[in-house]
């Protein structure tokens, strides 16, 4: 027979009450019982990243550190505030970290891209005009496989407020481009 342990979890500015089995990780808790599903389940084994969350002691200054959900119980993270990436806009809409990783194309196929924000989050709480090596050391635990890293260290530098965005293309659906393919098709002439 499983155990389990009825626990509580204060998660984005909210507790929650949940009765989990012992061995279950926060990343499990996070996903699967409440469901907050920013937070990917990639490696399962402390690699990717993927489900990086922020964290501090319960009434602590800032946002926290970044940990990695899914080498953490559940029942280990009762004493701290967790943020997942569905907690990091306020009531003003996206946090600069956001907003800064849509503004310079840094999103790709949005597996990676919580976990990267949320670290970035943490760097630039403890420095907030961090060097480029800095940021790379910051981002050293988060995988992407989409990309060489340029656009993701460009949007930390952008929150930052070191740099401004590089020019990014307007994003057009498929349905814009295939109807501008339509309209400059050459035309057929009737016999």
């Amino acid at each position: 027979m499983r155990k389990t342990a009825l626990i509580r979890l204060f998660v984005n500015g909210e507790e929650r009450a949940l009765a989990v089995p012992v061995q279950r990780t926060l990343l499990e808790a996070l996903r699967y019982d409440l469901a907050l599903t920013g937070s990917k389940q990639g490696c399962d084994k402390g690699d990717c990243g993927a489900c990086t969350v922020l964290a501090k002691s319960r009434g602590a200054p800032g946002r926290g550190e970044a940990i990695l959900s899914c080498i953490t119980l559940a029942q280990d993270a009762q004493d701290l505030e967790i943020t997942t990436i569905e907690g990091l806009a306020g009531p003003q809409g996206l946090d600069p970290v956001q907003r800064a990783f849509a503004d310079c194309g840094a999103l790709q196929c949005g597996f990676c891209q919580p976990g990267m924000m949320l670290s970035a989050r943490a760097l630039l709480d403890i420095c907030p005009r961090p060097t480029l090596p800095q940021i790379q050391e910051a981002l050293s635990g988060n995988l992407c496989r989409c990309t060489g890293y340029t656009k993701i260290y460009e949007a930390v530098e952008v929150a930052a407020g070191l740099r401004e965005p590089a020019s990014v293309p307007p994003v057009r659906s498929e349905r814009a481009a295939a109807s501008d393919q339509v309209a400059h098709a050459p035309k057929e002439i009737a016999p």
